[in-house]
């Protein structure tokens, strides 16, 4: 089994924790090393009465085992005393388990009074269910904030996903919860605060009388308890998810929707008898979207919209005969036309606009090899390859292209896979030839694959392939997946690890290399796309992750840079943070960027592939193979990995290692105790370390043996330290145990 997940620190309030499902959840949190809130009115199963035996029995058995934990008798309703009570006894509020139970009083929709909305308020059901876990939920949630840490666990109900007859008010009130998560994990998410909901079924006192005792047995409450620990921990980053548990099973849900049929023209009416006509296309879950979000919901709206304004209305899914033939893709006609040459001229000027596009700065010594044309060394970046042939992909061309006849409004461009990447200083680009490599089927879309091949003279210096989607050009009934695929990165943590910001403006300034599409600098362009904002180019991001990997595998040098394969996942807003992970294999370097502050993957399946060194030429990092320290320091990622967040708390800096063998720098490591919940890096940190520790690697083993002491090491001149040098005691934290070491 892996690293034992514990809760040392935390506490955690559990409603409804006097039986069930409550008390298991109460019972492992105290025994996994939570502080534990025991929340339960001590009521009947029918919602009446209030009694303290119930939570005062669970607190005693939890303290029985060494844990700690504190009584609640408190309605949810009254959730700031509830949080309060936490706030009393252990001073802080981690994670809200919201558990109420259930009502088994048949109420179907015939039963309610006349008077709906009255008896809705009036409704035990509403009250506990939904508004008690909102009255919780708003007092924890500025605690939760403040400390930028928060999990929350809402309890729906099969019922309440699926509908139950006789159940119309708990039915009503375990859906709503689910909205009610669903909002508060886009509202949390900047703050580290996650909010999930499952929907368990396990054996309670209130099943116990209509379910035999074998099924019982199979639907213990502690065949739940694991799904909700985990999603409370500190590790675990779902946030808006829901689940169904139970039985040692888990699952998780989400929507989905038919690619749906547009029933009106422009200019014309809407009627029941279209509808009618159309029903079968409107319920054709062939090929059906997964929208995971409000933004994905309305992008089709405004794709609908573009529709009907350019008269292509009654339109069914893309996967109807009609479809077929309103989307205009004929891979047949299309694959292997070329497209009409075209030429590109640049010079230093357009080199360095690109270079600064992607983030490069004078702030950075090397990067002015690329950013001055008065440098002895003055390069262009390999990547800047995608401009000239961008041109030539958009200057109208592919409109002339047989059997691709579709609305080039509706051109996305999730993909690009340029290859073969290198240029002299400046030139001029003789020719561009660009041709249709593959087009796929995606149902929704179409995607065209378009070979790009750039030459000076006879002379290859660039070979790009994009990939552009086409919104509603699907449904041709051609292949799906094309033998051009990415590949994986391998399994193991980074080899390095490299984190840039970029800037507000960074879209704004990439544009001026030529990408004009006004969704990365019109607001109300955005939006229409479905966006909060303006994105960021897509290549822009990828020109970040191609500069990372060849300052740090190949310093600098652009005649290292071989070939880059992307594949693009999500989108970036200009003033995140790019972190680009990557592995070491040979010549080639795997490769996966996120954003640092969501975690978000947007570029994965990536690679770049570097020419080898020639003999003499120098390295950031010569190869540390051999070196005892690699031992020690994957000890120490181990530690972090379990305990990083507590260590965080405790030490709040980074260090960067340099180890040295022979008298040159062998390694280089970052211990990040700073962000997150803490990461060990194999290479130099991106920003600045507050203290740098320089060493040699026998000295290094001398020091964590208990062999040497680094007071003595450091005044004997074989322990260096730059920064803040007292942070170093700090050290201890993750050095102790010199034996496990």
């Amino acid at each position: 089994m892996s690293v034992r997940l514990v809760f040392d620190g935390k506490v955690v309030v559990v409603t409804g924790a006097g039986g069930g499902l409550g008390r298991e959840y109460a019972l492992a949190f105290g025994e996994r090393g939570a502080s534990v809130v025991v929340n339960d009115l001590g009521g009947d199963i029918k919602g009446g009465g209030k009694s303290s035996d119930a939570a005062d029995k669970v607190v005693e058995e939890i303290k029985a085992k060494g844990g700690k934990a504190v009584a609640n008798y408190d309605s949810v309703e009254d959730g700031e005393k509830l949080i309060q009570t936490a706030l009393d006894a252990f001073g802080r509020i981690g994670a809200y388990l919201d558990n109420c139970f259930p009502c088994l009083k048949p109420i179907t929709l015939c039963t309610f009074n006349n008077n709906f909305k009255h008896s809705i308020a009036d409704d035990l059901i509403h009250r506990v269910h939904l508004r008690g876990s909102f009255m919780v939920t708003r007092a924890a949630w500025n605690h939760m904030k403040n400390q930028k840490f928060g999990r929350i666990i809402m309890t729906s109900s099969a019922a309440g996903i699926y509908g139950n007859f006789g159940q119309a008010n708990y039915s009503a009130a375990k859906l709503g919860l689910l909205g009610l998560a669903n909002t508060l994990a886009i509202e949390g998410q900047k703050y580290n605060i996650h909010c999930n909901t499952i929907a368990p079924t396990a054996g309670s006192r209130l099943t116990e009388t209509v379910m035999p005792p074998d099924l019982l047995e199979s639907l213990k409450a502690e065949y739940v308890a694991p799904l909700v620990l985990w999603l409370s921990h500190d590790q675990c980053q779902e946030n808006g998810g829901l689940f169904e548990v139970g039985a040692g099973w888990i699952g998780k849900l989400r929507w989905e929707r038919s690619q749906g049929c547009i029933v009106r023209n422009k200019n014309q009416g809407m009627f029941p008898e279209t509808v009618r006509d159309q029903w079968d296309n409107i319920c054709d879950f062939t090929n059906a979207t997964k929208p995971a979000n409000i933004n994905e919901s309305l992008a089709t709206l405004v794709e609908v919209l573009s529709r009907v304004e350019t008269d292509e209305g009654l339109a069914p899914n893309p996967t109807s005969a009609m479809a077929t033939a309103a989307s205009g893709i004929s891979p047949l006609e299309a694959v292997g036309q070329k497209l009409p040459e075209s030429t590109f001229s640049y010079s230093h000027t357009q080199c360095i606009l690109y270079a600064l596009g992607v983030g490069m700065s004078t702030k950075d010594d090397h990067h002015l090899k690329f950013l001055y044309e008065g440098h002895e060394d003055f390069s262009c970046l390999p990547t800047f390859g995608v401009i000239p042939s961008q041109a030539a992909m958009m200057d109208g061309g592919l409109g002339s292209v047989p059997g691709l006849n579709f609305d080039f409004t509706r051109v996305k461009a999730p993909g690009n896979n340029p290859n073969h990447l290198y240029f002299c200083k400046y030139s001029r680009i003789d020719s561009l030839y660009a041709r249709i490599a593959d087009v796929l089927d995606k149902g929704s879309g179409a995607v065209i694959l378009l070979d790009v091949h750039t030459y000076s003279g006879k002379e290859l210096v660039c070979y790009n392939q994009y990939s552009l989607f086409i919104v509603g050009a699907g449904g041709f009934g051609g292949k799906r997946t094309s033998d051009k695929s990415t590949v994986a990165h391998p399994n193991r943590a980074p080899d390095a690890v490299m984190t840039d910001t970029t800037t507000r403006d960074q879209a704004a300034l990439y544009r001026l290399s030529g990408d004009w599409n006004p969704l990365h600098i019109d607001p109300s362009f955005a939006a229409m796309g479905g966006f909060k904002s303006p994105i960021l180019h897509g290549l822009c991001s990828f020109g970040f992750a191609a500069r990372h990997v060849l300052k740090q595998y190949a310093n600098n040098d652009a005649s290292r840079f071989k070939s880059i394969k992307v594949r693009f996942v999500k989108p970036v807003l200009p003033g995140q943070s790019l972190q680009t992970e990557m592995w070491k294999e040979g010549n080639r370097i795997h490769i996966q960027c996120k954003v640092k502050e969501s975690g978000a993957v947007v570029l994965s399946g990536a690679y770049v592939d570097l020419h080898a060194a020639a003999d003499g030429s120098p390295q950031i990092l010569p190869e540390a193979g051999g070196l005892k320290s690699e031992l020690v320091f994957a000890e120490i990622g181990r530690r972090i990995k379990d305990l990083g967040a507590e260590m965080v708390k405790k030490v709040n800096a980074v260090f960067g290692w340099e180890i040295t063998k022979g008298g040159n720098t062998a390694a280089q490591w970052t211990i990040d105790l700073k962000t997150g919940a803490g990461a060990l890096h194999k290479g130099p940190y991106s920003g600045k370390t507050d203290v740098t520790i320089t060493v040699s690697d026998d000295d290094f083993m001398e020091v964590v043996q208990g062999k040497l002491n680094p007071q003595k090491a450091f005044f004997a001149g074989k322990l260096k330290v730059r920064g803040n040098i007292m942070l170093s005691q700090k050290l201890e934290v993750i050095l102790k145990d010199y034996a496990k070491l």
